[in-house]
């Protein structure tokens, strides 16, 4: 099931990628899954929150640039050939992927993957076929 990030953005300098975490342990707010990526002069912190709204609302408050985005989150085994059977799937496919991340799930051997996708309608669509699980937000809190 298509998942909404929050993309944070932030200046690529030491100590400014604090500030929005610590604002959100502040109030509560449990990050299920992150990512850091940079570039030369920006960093883009993308979180994975219970409430994305609420999280995002406290982030512009507080003056940060919050961007929502619409990513999968796919459910695979956490063992060799795991990833290699989900990039399988789109082989032959015109959909991109943008970029990814992972992370352990607590759910037995599983990991999640990350996805976001040039098309995530037809990405979705292309691995339910290919029955490859997807995880709908609230199962990344179970």
């Amino acid at each position: 099931m298509k998942i909404i990030q929050l993309s944070v953005f932030a200046e690529n300098k030491p100590g400014h990628i604090v500030a929005p975490c610590r604002l959100l342990a502040a109030a509560g707010v449990n990050i299920r899954a992150l990512c850091l990526a940079d570039t030369q002069r920006f960093g883009i912190l993308r979180i994975i929150v219970r409430d994305w709204r609420a999280a995002a609302k406290l982030l512009e408050e507080a003056g940060f640039l919050v961007k929502p985005t619409e990513v999968l989150a796919i459910e695979v085994p956490d063992r060799p050939g795991g990833l290699a059977r989900v990039l399988e799937a789109l082989e032959g496919t015109s959909i991109n992927i943008e970029y990814m991340y992972a992370f352990p799930f607590g759910r037995g051997e599983k990991a999640v993957l990350i996805f976001r996708f040039n098309d995530p309608d037809a990405a979705l669509e292309k691995l339910q076929s290919a029955g490859i699980g997807m995880l709908a937000r609230e199962e990344l809190w179970e």
